[in-house]
């Protein structure tokens, strides 16, 4: 029986520190976007991690989650191994028991409103980026170039570590992981 955190922050520059969790057993961390299609591997191994009578304790839902679906799918996905999940910020616990129907039901309305706050800051940002458009001062780079995998290869082969071919080829250090472990 563990008490097991999860933190997230969207950037690699801001810090975890806010999201302050109680005595864990062991804690989960990621410096990445929890939005859609963003694969989250700490999260992943913190599913596969826990154990029946498990209680995983996270700051709030948004760092949980992506949105209210996704929220509902782990927090169910957890009860039905067995595990507890507390969100302290919410002060709100669900057990695998579902014992708490108040809890439940202010889940589904905060992942709501999470999820309607993004879609509203998603069209806020299009808005901007159409008015910079007019103005002329918006220039889209266009799709992110891939990584040279061979390179980051032969660069391992060589000696480097991952964090010196990360900072030489401009990636992060998951992702000259993700080439090498894959």
């Amino acid at each position: 029986m563990s008490v097991i955190g999860y933190r997230r922050v969207s950037t690699a520059d801001q810090h975890l520190d806010r999201q302050d969790l109680p005595d864990c057993d062991r804690i989960f961390e990621e410096r990445l976007s929890g939005a859609s299609g963003v694969e989250r591997p700490a999260l992943d191994e913190l599913l596969t991690y826990t154990r029946a009578g498990d209680t995983v304790v996270v700051w709030s839902i948004d760092r949980l989650a992506r949105d209210l679906r996704d929220l509902q799918g782990i927090v169910s996905h957890l009860n039905e191994k067995g595990v507890t999940v507390q969100f302290i910020s919410e002060r709100l616990t669900f057990d695998p028991q579902g014992s708490d129907a108040l809890a439940k039901l202010q889940l589904q309305m905060m992942g709501a409103f999470a999820e309607f706050e993004r879609n509203i800051i998603k069209k806020r940002q299009l808005e901007g980026i159409s008015k910079a458009k007019e103005r002329g001062v918006y220039v889209n780079h266009g799709r992110k170039r891939s990584i040279d995998r061979a390179k980051v290869r032969q660069l391992r082969e060589e000696g480097l570590s991952t964090y010196k071919i990360a900072e030489q080829m401009g990636i992060s250090r998951m992702s000259v992981h993700r080439v090498l472990n894959g």
